[in-house]
Protein backbone atom coordinates (compact mmCIF):
# COMPACT_ATOMS: atom_id res chain seq x y z
CA UNK A 1 0.00 0.00 0.00
CA UNK A 2 2.80 2.39 0.90
CA UNK A 3 4.57 1.66 -2.40
CA UNK A 4 1.42 2.42 -4.39
CA UNK A 5 1.13 5.75 -2.55
CA UNK A 6 4.70 6.99 -2.91
CA UNK A 7 4.78 5.96 -6.58
CA UNK A 8 2.59 9.01 -7.26
CA UNK A 9 5.49 11.32 -6.33
CA UNK A 10 7.45 12.55 -9.34
CA UNK A 11 10.41 13.71 -7.27
CA UNK A 12 11.53 10.49 -5.59
CA UNK A 13 14.21 7.84 -5.62
CA UNK A 14 12.47 4.71 -6.95
CA UNK A 15 12.15 2.09 -4.24
CA UNK A 16 10.16 -1.02 -3.42
CA UNK A 17 9.78 -1.60 0.32
CA UNK A 18 8.97 -5.22 1.08
CA UNK A 19 8.34 -7.48 4.05
CA UNK A 20 9.48 -11.05 4.65
CA UNK A 21 6.37 -11.70 6.72
CA UNK A 22 3.45 -13.65 5.33
CA UNK A 23 0.68 -11.65 3.67
CA UNK A 24 -1.43 -9.96 6.33
CA UNK A 25 -4.62 -7.91 6.48
CA UNK A 26 -5.43 -5.11 4.08
CA UNK A 27 -5.08 -1.50 5.13
CA UNK A 28 -8.50 -0.40 6.33
CA UNK A 29 -10.03 3.00 5.62
CA UNK A 30 -12.85 4.11 7.94
CA UNK A 31 -15.19 7.09 7.58
CA UNK A 32 -16.78 8.95 10.49
CA UNK A 33 -19.41 11.67 10.54
CA UNK A 34 -17.31 13.99 12.72
CA UNK A 35 -14.00 14.28 14.54
CA UNK A 36 -15.95 13.51 17.73
CA UNK A 37 -17.18 10.18 16.35
CA UNK A 38 -13.76 9.48 14.84
CA UNK A 39 -12.21 9.60 18.33
CA UNK A 40 -14.75 7.11 19.64
CA UNK A 41 -14.31 4.80 16.65
CA UNK A 42 -10.56 4.67 17.28
CA UNK A 43 -10.92 4.11 21.04
CA UNK A 44 -13.56 1.42 20.46
CA UNK A 45 -11.34 -0.31 17.92
CA UNK A 46 -8.39 -0.30 20.29
CA UNK A 47 -10.48 -1.85 23.07
CA UNK A 48 -11.85 -4.49 20.67
CA UNK A 49 -8.50 -5.32 19.05
CA UNK A 50 -6.78 -5.61 22.41
CA UNK A 51 -9.20 -8.42 23.26
CA UNK A 52 -9.16 -10.17 19.88
CA UNK A 53 -5.43 -9.87 19.09
CA UNK A 54 -4.19 -10.15 22.71
CA UNK A 55 -1.97 -7.11 22.16
CA UNK A 56 -0.86 -4.83 24.96
CA UNK A 57 -1.80 -1.15 24.90
CA UNK A 58 1.78 -0.23 24.04
CA UNK A 59 1.41 -2.16 20.78
CA UNK A 60 -0.99 0.58 19.59
CA UNK A 61 -0.12 3.96 18.13
CA UNK A 62 -2.43 6.75 16.96
CA UNK A 63 -0.76 9.14 14.51
CA UNK A 64 -2.02 12.60 13.54
CA UNK A 65 -0.84 15.46 11.38
CA UNK A 66 -1.05 18.28 13.97
CA UNK A 67 -0.70 18.39 17.75
CA UNK A 68 -4.09 20.06 18.18
CA UNK A 69 -5.83 16.86 17.00
CA UNK A 70 -4.89 15.09 20.22
CA UNK A 71 -7.62 16.75 22.32
CA UNK A 72 -10.57 14.84 20.86
CA UNK A 73 -8.58 11.60 20.83
CA UNK A 74 -7.47 12.02 24.43
CA UNK A 75 -11.03 12.62 25.60
CA UNK A 76 -12.32 9.54 23.76
CA UNK A 77 -9.58 7.35 25.23
CA UNK A 78 -10.23 8.66 28.74
CA UNK A 79 -13.93 7.87 28.45
CA UNK A 80 -13.00 4.28 27.59
CA UNK A 81 -10.47 4.20 30.47
CA UNK A 82 -7.68 3.47 28.00
CA UNK A 83 -4.28 4.68 29.26
CA UNK A 84 -2.18 6.69 26.82
CA UNK A 85 1.00 8.71 26.52
CA UNK A 86 1.93 11.60 24.24
CA UNK A 87 5.23 10.69 22.60
CA UNK A 88 7.65 13.58 22.19
CA UNK A 89 5.19 16.07 23.64
CA UNK A 90 2.64 16.79 26.33
CA UNK A 91 -1.02 16.02 26.79
CA UNK A 92 -3.26 18.73 25.39
CA UNK A 93 -4.14 20.35 28.73
CA UNK A 94 -0.50 20.28 29.85
CA UNK A 95 0.76 22.49 27.01
CA UNK A 96 1.95 25.92 28.10
CA UNK A 97 -0.42 28.03 26.03
CA UNK A 98 -3.38 25.91 27.18
CA UNK A 99 -2.39 26.18 30.85
CA UNK A 100 -1.98 29.96 30.44
CA UNK A 101 -5.44 30.29 28.90
CA UNK A 102 -7.03 28.10 31.57
CA UNK A 103 -5.33 30.20 34.27
CA UNK A 104 -7.06 33.29 32.85
CA UNK A 105 -10.35 31.36 32.75
CA UNK A 106 -9.91 30.48 36.42
CA UNK A 107 -9.01 34.03 37.41
CA UNK A 108 -12.08 35.38 35.65
CA UNK A 109 -14.26 33.11 37.75
CA UNK A 110 -12.29 33.46 40.98
CA UNK A 111 -9.57 36.15 41.27
CA UNK A 112 -8.51 34.65 44.61
CA UNK A 113 -7.16 31.59 42.74
CA UNK A 114 -3.52 32.16 43.69
CA UNK A 115 -1.94 29.46 41.50
CA UNK A 116 -3.65 30.87 38.42
CA UNK A 117 -2.74 34.42 39.38
CA UNK A 118 0.94 33.62 39.92
CA UNK A 119 1.06 31.90 36.52
CA UNK A 120 -0.21 34.82 34.42
CA UNK A 121 0.42 37.97 36.45
CA UNK A 122 3.36 38.64 34.12
CA UNK A 123 2.15 36.80 31.01
CA UNK A 124 2.13 38.32 28.52
CA UNK A 125 4.99 40.36 29.97
CA UNK A 126 3.74 43.49 31.74
CA UNK A 127 6.74 44.34 33.92
CA UNK A 128 5.63 42.58 37.12
CA UNK A 129 8.70 40.55 38.01
CA UNK A 130 9.53 37.91 40.61
CA UNK A 131 10.58 40.54 43.17
CA UNK A 132 7.18 42.22 43.05
CA UNK A 133 5.40 38.86 43.15
CA UNK A 134 7.41 37.82 46.21
CA UNK A 135 6.39 41.05 47.97
CA UNK A 136 2.75 40.42 47.08
CA UNK A 137 2.90 36.88 48.47
CA UNK A 138 4.64 38.04 51.65
CA UNK A 139 2.07 40.80 52.28
CA UNK A 140 -0.84 38.44 51.63
CA UNK A 141 0.44 35.76 53.99
CA UNK A 142 1.49 38.15 56.74
CA UNK A 143 -1.95 39.78 56.77
CA UNK A 144 -3.87 36.52 56.19
CA UNK A 145 -5.29 37.88 53.00
CA UNK A 146 -5.17 36.88 49.34
CA UNK A 147 -2.77 38.15 46.69
CA UNK A 148 -5.74 39.59 44.82
CA UNK A 149 -6.76 41.66 47.85
CA UNK A 150 -3.24 43.06 48.08
CA UNK A 151 -3.28 43.95 44.37
CA UNK A 152 -6.70 45.57 44.80
CA UNK A 153 -5.48 47.76 47.70
CA UNK A 154 -1.67 47.84 47.73
CA UNK A 155 -1.45 51.00 49.84
CA UNK A 156 -3.84 49.66 52.47
CA UNK A 157 -1.75 46.49 52.70
CA UNK A 158 1.52 48.51 52.99
CA UNK A 159 2.99 47.03 49.82
CA UNK A 160 6.52 48.44 49.46
CA UNK A 161 6.76 49.12 45.72
CA UNK A 162 7.32 52.24 43.62
CA UNK A 163 4.70 54.15 41.67
CA UNK A 164 5.64 52.51 38.37
CA UNK A 165 4.94 49.07 39.83
CA UNK A 166 1.70 50.29 41.39
CA UNK A 167 0.54 51.39 37.92
CA UNK A 168 1.41 47.99 36.44
CA UNK A 169 -0.52 46.20 39.20
CA UNK A 170 -3.48 48.49 38.59
CA UNK A 171 -3.39 47.67 34.86
CA UNK A 172 -3.48 43.95 35.67
CA UNK A 173 -6.32 44.43 38.15
CA UNK A 174 -8.31 46.45 35.61
CA UNK A 175 -7.86 43.65 33.07
CA UNK A 176 -9.22 40.98 35.40
CA UNK A 177 -12.07 43.25 36.51
CA UNK A 178 -12.97 43.85 32.87
CA UNK A 179 -13.02 40.10 32.17
CA UNK A 180 -15.19 39.49 35.22
CA UNK A 181 -17.58 42.17 34.01
CA UNK A 182 -17.76 40.46 30.60
CA UNK A 183 -18.54 37.16 32.33
CA UNK A 184 -21.88 38.57 33.46
CA UNK A 185 -22.84 39.67 29.94
CA UNK A 186 -21.62 37.01 27.52
CA UNK A 187 -22.33 33.35 26.96
CA UNK A 188 -19.54 30.91 27.71
CA UNK A 189 -18.03 30.51 24.20
CA UNK A 190 -18.03 34.28 23.65
CA UNK A 191 -16.47 34.82 27.08
CA UNK A 192 -13.70 32.31 26.36
CA UNK A 193 -12.92 34.07 23.07
CA UNK A 194 -12.89 37.46 24.83
CA UNK A 195 -10.50 36.21 27.50
CA UNK A 196 -8.07 34.80 24.92
CA UNK A 197 -8.09 38.07 22.98
CA UNK A 198 -8.06 40.69 25.74
CA UNK A 199 -5.58 38.88 27.97
CA UNK A 200 -3.00 39.27 25.21
CA UNK A 201 -2.44 35.53 24.71
CA UNK A 202 -3.59 35.58 21.09
CA UNK A 203 -1.46 38.60 20.27
CA UNK A 204 1.56 36.99 21.91
CA UNK A 205 1.37 33.73 19.94
CA UNK A 206 0.44 35.54 16.69
CA UNK A 207 3.50 37.79 16.73
CA UNK A 208 5.20 35.70 14.04
CA UNK A 209 4.57 32.68 11.81
CA UNK A 210 7.17 30.31 13.20
CA UNK A 211 6.15 26.63 13.28
CA UNK A 212 6.08 26.79 17.09
CA UNK A 213 3.65 29.72 17.15
CA UNK A 214 1.48 28.20 14.44
CA UNK A 215 1.19 25.08 16.59
CA UNK A 216 0.30 27.22 19.62
CA UNK A 217 -2.39 29.02 17.62
CA UNK A 218 -3.85 25.68 16.55
CA UNK A 219 -3.90 24.54 20.17
CA UNK A 220 -5.67 27.70 21.36
CA UNK A 221 -8.21 27.39 18.54
CA UNK A 222 -8.77 23.77 19.58
CA UNK A 223 -9.30 24.85 23.20
CA UNK A 224 -11.99 27.28 22.04
CA UNK A 225 -13.45 24.50 19.89
CA UNK A 226 -13.59 22.41 23.04
CA UNK A 227 -15.48 25.13 24.92
CA UNK A 228 -18.02 25.51 22.11
CA UNK A 229 -18.42 21.78 21.70
CA UNK A 230 -18.90 21.31 25.45
CA UNK A 231 -21.61 23.98 25.57
CA UNK A 232 -23.36 22.73 22.42
CA UNK A 233 -23.50 19.15 23.68
CA UNK A 234 -24.72 20.26 27.11
CA UNK A 235 -27.41 22.35 25.41
CA UNK A 236 -28.55 19.36 23.37
CA UNK A 237 -28.70 17.33 26.58
CA UNK A 238 -31.12 19.89 28.03
CA UNK A 239 -28.77 22.09 30.08
CA UNK A 240 -29.33 25.48 28.49
CA UNK A 241 -27.12 27.46 30.91
CA UNK A 242 -23.53 26.23 30.82
CA UNK A 243 -20.94 28.35 32.62
CA UNK A 244 -17.19 28.58 32.21
CA UNK A 245 -16.83 26.99 35.64
CA UNK A 246 -18.73 23.94 34.32
CA UNK A 247 -16.16 23.61 31.55
CA UNK A 248 -13.28 23.97 34.00
CA UNK A 249 -14.79 21.29 36.22
CA UNK A 250 -14.98 18.96 33.22
CA UNK A 251 -11.38 19.45 32.12
CA UNK A 252 -10.08 19.23 35.70
CA UNK A 253 -10.82 15.51 35.42
CA UNK A 254 -8.58 15.40 32.36
CA UNK A 255 -5.72 17.25 34.05
CA UNK A 256 -6.04 14.98 37.11
CA UNK A 257 -5.55 11.96 34.84
CA UNK A 258 -2.60 13.66 33.14
CA UNK A 259 -0.96 13.85 36.56
CA UNK A 260 -1.68 10.17 37.24
CA UNK A 261 0.63 7.19 37.70
CA UNK A 262 3.67 7.70 35.48
CA UNK A 263 5.02 4.27 36.36
CA UNK A 264 2.31 2.62 34.26
CA UNK A 265 4.11 1.37 31.15
CA UNK A 266 1.29 -0.24 29.17
CA UNK A 267 -0.18 2.74 27.32
CA UNK A 268 -1.40 3.61 23.85
CA UNK A 269 1.03 5.99 22.13
CA UNK A 270 -0.29 9.22 20.61
CA UNK A 271 2.06 11.22 18.41
CA UNK A 272 2.42 13.34 15.31
CA UNK A 273 3.51 11.62 12.11
CA UNK A 274 6.74 13.64 12.24
CA UNK A 275 7.55 12.20 15.66
CA UNK A 276 6.89 8.62 14.52
CA UNK A 277 9.82 8.40 12.13
CA UNK A 278 12.00 5.41 12.98
CA UNK A 279 9.41 3.77 15.25
CA UNK A 280 7.17 0.76 14.64
CA UNK A 281 4.02 -0.57 16.30
CA UNK A 282 1.93 -3.66 15.73
CA UNK A 283 -1.31 -1.69 15.42
CA UNK A 284 -1.33 1.79 13.86
CA UNK A 285 -4.21 4.23 13.41
CA UNK A 286 -3.68 7.27 11.18
CA UNK A 287 -6.44 9.79 11.87
CA UNK A 288 -7.66 12.91 10.11
CA UNK A 289 -6.69 11.82 6.58
CA UNK A 290 -8.61 14.71 5.05
CA UNK A 291 -8.09 17.62 2.70
CA UNK A 292 -6.69 20.74 4.43
CA UNK A 293 -5.39 18.56 7.24
CA UNK A 294 -3.44 15.77 5.54
CA UNK A 295 -2.31 17.25 3.17
CA UNK A 296 -2.09 20.46 5.14
CA UNK A 297 -3.94 23.48 3.76
CA UNK A 298 -0.63 25.36 3.76
CA UNK A 299 0.90 22.89 1.30
CA UNK A 300 -1.80 22.98 -1.36
CA UNK A 301 -0.25 25.73 -3.49
CA UNK A 302 2.92 23.82 -4.19
CA UNK A 303 3.30 20.42 -5.88
CA UNK A 304 6.59 19.98 -4.08
CA UNK A 305 4.92 20.49 -0.70
CA UNK A 306 2.09 18.11 -1.65
CA UNK A 307 4.72 15.49 -2.42
CA UNK A 308 6.28 16.10 0.99
CA UNK A 309 2.86 15.55 2.60
CA UNK A 310 2.52 12.31 0.60
CA UNK A 311 5.92 11.23 1.92
CA UNK A 312 4.65 11.88 5.45
CA UNK A 313 1.68 9.57 4.91
CA UNK A 314 4.09 7.01 3.46
CA UNK A 315 6.09 7.23 6.69
CA UNK A 316 2.91 6.82 8.74
CA UNK A 317 1.73 3.72 6.88
CA UNK A 318 5.14 2.06 7.16
CA UNK A 319 5.10 2.41 10.96
CA UNK A 320 2.62 -0.49 11.12
CA UNK A 321 3.91 -4.02 11.67
CA UNK A 322 0.61 -5.92 11.54
CA UNK A 323 -2.47 -3.71 11.02
CA UNK A 324 -2.88 -0.18 9.67
CA UNK A 325 -6.11 1.80 9.78
CA UNK A 326 -6.73 5.20 8.16
CA UNK A 327 -9.67 7.29 9.37
CA UNK A 328 -11.25 10.52 8.18
CA UNK A 329 -14.18 12.62 9.39
CA UNK A 330 -16.73 14.08 7.00
CA UNK A 331 -17.10 17.13 9.23
CA UNK A 332 -14.66 18.63 11.66
CA UNK A 333 -14.95 21.37 14.29
CA UNK A 334 -12.39 23.86 13.00
CA UNK A 335 -11.93 27.59 13.57
CA UNK A 336 -15.13 27.71 15.59
CA UNK A 337 -17.48 26.11 13.10
CA UNK A 338 -18.42 22.69 11.84
CA UNK A 339 -17.04 22.48 8.31
CA UNK A 340 -16.93 19.78 5.68
CA UNK A 341 -13.71 17.81 5.41
CA UNK A 342 -13.50 15.79 2.19
CA UNK A 343 -11.33 12.66 2.30
CA UNK A 344 -7.69 13.26 1.46
CA UNK A 345 -6.60 13.03 -2.17
CA UNK A 346 -4.00 10.54 -0.92
CA UNK A 347 -6.68 7.93 -0.24
CA UNK A 348 -7.31 7.78 -4.00
CA UNK A 349 -3.58 7.16 -4.49
CA UNK A 350 -3.76 3.84 -2.62
CA UNK A 351 -3.99 0.72 -4.77
CA UNK A 352 -7.48 -0.68 -4.17
CA UNK A 353 -6.10 -4.24 -4.22
CA UNK A 354 -4.49 -3.66 -0.85
CA UNK A 355 -7.10 -1.47 0.83
CA UNK A 356 -10.53 -2.04 2.35
CA UNK A 357 -12.36 1.14 1.40
CA UNK A 358 -15.60 2.32 3.03
CA UNK A 359 -18.50 1.65 0.68
CA UNK A 360 -19.83 5.17 1.07
CA UNK A 361 -17.01 6.71 -1.01
CA UNK A 362 -18.61 5.19 -4.10
CA UNK A 363 -21.85 7.13 -3.94
CA UNK A 364 -22.33 10.70 -2.90
CA UNK A 365 -25.39 12.61 -1.73
CA UNK A 366 -25.60 16.19 -0.45
CA UNK A 367 -25.83 16.89 3.25
CA UNK A 368 -25.87 20.33 4.78
CA UNK A 369 -23.38 21.22 7.46
CA UNK A 370 -24.83 22.66 10.64
CA UNK A 371 -22.69 25.73 11.30
CA UNK A 372 -22.19 27.00 14.85
CA UNK A 373 -20.06 29.88 16.09
CA UNK A 374 -16.91 30.73 14.24
CA UNK A 375 -13.49 31.58 15.59
CA UNK A 376 -13.36 35.35 16.14
CA UNK A 377 -10.00 36.01 14.56
CA UNK A 378 -10.73 34.44 11.16
CA UNK A 379 -13.01 35.53 8.35
CA UNK A 380 -16.20 33.56 8.11
CA UNK A 381 -15.90 30.75 5.59
CA UNK A 382 -19.29 29.12 4.96
CA UNK A 383 -18.92 25.67 3.48
CA UNK A 384 -20.96 22.69 2.43
CA UNK A 385 -20.25 19.10 3.24
CA UNK A 386 -21.30 15.88 1.62
CA UNK A 387 -22.21 12.45 2.83
CA UNK A 388 -21.32 9.11 1.27
CA UNK A 389 -24.02 6.46 1.34
CA UNK A 390 -23.41 2.91 2.40
CA UNK A 391 -25.44 -0.24 2.54
CA UNK A 392 -27.13 -0.14 5.93
CA UNK A 393 -26.71 -3.65 7.22
CA UNK A 394 -25.22 -4.59 10.57
CA UNK A 395 -26.35 -2.26 13.36
CA UNK A 396 -24.51 -3.82 16.27
CA UNK A 397 -22.91 -1.36 18.69
CA UNK A 398 -19.49 -2.97 18.27
CA UNK A 399 -16.87 -0.79 16.57
CA UNK A 400 -16.98 -1.15 12.79
CA UNK A 401 -16.72 0.94 9.61
CA UNK A 402 -19.13 3.81 9.51
CA UNK A 403 -22.70 2.88 8.51
CA UNK A 404 -24.58 5.55 6.59
CA UNK A 405 -28.15 5.46 5.27
CA UNK A 406 -29.00 2.90 2.63
CA UNK A 407 -28.80 4.10 -0.96
CA UNK A 408 -32.01 5.80 -1.98
CA UNK A 409 -32.99 6.82 1.53
CA UNK A 410 -33.47 10.53 2.02
CA UNK A 411 -32.06 12.58 4.88
CA UNK A 412 -34.65 15.05 6.17
CA UNK A 413 -33.54 18.08 8.20
CA UNK A 414 -35.64 18.07 11.33
CA UNK A 415 -37.49 21.08 12.63
CA UNK A 416 -37.25 19.97 16.21
CA UNK A 417 -40.08 22.00 17.73
CA UNK A 418 -42.88 19.54 18.41
CA UNK A 419 -46.17 20.51 16.80
CA UNK A 420 -48.34 18.31 18.96
CA UNK A 421 -48.43 17.37 22.62
CA UNK A 422 -49.69 14.47 24.65
CA UNK A 423 -50.42 14.37 28.35
CA UNK A 424 -48.16 11.43 29.17
CA UNK A 425 -44.62 11.92 30.40
CA UNK A 426 -43.39 8.87 28.48
CA UNK A 427 -44.28 8.60 24.80
CA UNK A 428 -43.65 6.26 21.92
CA UNK A 429 -43.85 8.99 19.27
CA UNK A 430 -43.59 12.77 18.90
CA UNK A 431 -44.76 14.90 15.98
CA UNK A 432 -42.40 17.33 14.26
CA UNK A 433 -42.75 19.58 11.26
CA UNK A 434 -40.71 17.07 9.24
CA UNK A 435 -42.59 13.96 10.36
CA UNK A 436 -42.84 11.50 13.20
CA UNK A 437 -39.98 10.67 15.54
CA UNK A 438 -40.76 7.48 17.38
CA UNK A 439 -39.05 4.68 19.24
CA UNK A 440 -37.02 2.81 16.65
CA UNK A 441 -36.52 5.84 14.37
CA UNK A 442 -33.06 5.91 12.80
CA UNK A 443 -31.36 9.30 12.98
CA UNK A 444 -28.15 10.85 11.76
CA UNK A 445 -26.61 13.27 14.27
CA UNK A 446 -24.21 16.03 13.24
CA UNK A 447 -21.62 14.97 15.84
CA UNK A 448 -22.54 11.49 17.07
CA UNK A 449 -23.30 9.77 13.75
CA UNK A 450 -26.00 7.13 13.26
CA UNK A 451 -28.26 6.08 16.11
CA UNK A 452 -31.62 4.61 17.04
CA UNK A 453 -34.22 6.38 19.20
CA UNK A 454 -34.89 4.17 22.24
CA UNK A 455 -37.09 6.42 24.41
CA UNK A 456 -39.12 9.64 24.25
CA UNK A 457 -39.95 11.60 27.41
CA UNK A 458 -42.00 14.70 28.27
CA UNK A 459 -43.69 17.06 25.82
CA UNK A 460 -43.34 20.50 24.28
CA UNK A 461 -40.07 22.32 24.92
CA UNK A 462 -39.06 19.71 27.50
CA UNK A 463 -39.36 16.77 25.11
CA UNK A 464 -36.23 14.58 25.27
CA UNK A 465 -35.21 11.57 23.23
CA UNK A 466 -32.76 8.86 24.25
CA UNK A 467 -30.62 7.60 21.38
CA UNK A 468 -28.31 4.60 21.20
CA UNK A 469 -25.51 5.66 18.85
CA UNK A 470 -23.41 3.11 17.04
CA UNK A 471 -20.02 4.41 18.16
CA UNK A 472 -20.49 6.93 20.98
CA UNK A 473 -23.05 5.04 23.08
CA UNK A 474 -26.25 6.30 24.67
CA UNK A 475 -27.10 10.01 24.69
CA UNK A 476 -30.15 11.94 25.87
CA UNK A 477 -31.02 14.91 23.67
CA UNK A 478 -33.41 17.81 24.22
CA UNK A 479 -35.46 17.69 21.03
CA UNK A 480 -35.68 21.45 20.44
CA UNK A 481 -31.89 21.79 20.39
CA UNK A 482 -30.87 18.44 18.90
CA UNK A 483 -28.98 18.74 15.59
CA UNK A 484 -29.91 15.67 13.59
CA UNK A 485 -31.71 14.39 10.52
CA UNK A 486 -34.21 11.54 10.22
CA UNK A 487 -33.19 8.61 8.07
CA UNK A 488 -36.42 7.86 6.20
Amino acid sequence: TANSLIAKNKEQIPKQVFSEKEQGNKVQVISAYSDFEEGFIVSNRIAEMRLTTHCDYNDFAVLYRTNAQSRVLEEALRKRNIPYRIYGGMSFYQRKEIKDAIAYFRLTINPDDEEALKRVINYPARGIGNTTLSKLIERAHSQESSIWNVISDPIGHNLAVNNGTLNKLKTFKDLIDELRYEADKKNTPELAETIIKRSGIWGEISSDRTPENISRQENIEELLNGVREFCALREEAGEEQTSLSDFLAEISLATDQDNGDETEQDKVTLMTVHASKGLEFKQVFIVGVEEDLFPSAMSKNSEREIEEERRLLYVAITRAEENCTLTYALSRYRNGQTVSSPPSRFIKDLDSRYVDMPVQTKQESPRETISWNRFPFDAERPRKTSRWNEEDTDRTPAPRPFAAPSPGKRLTKIDSKPTGETHSTTQSTVATAAGQVEIGTLICHARFGNGTVTAIEDTGDNCKITVEFENVGRKQLLLKFAKFTIIE
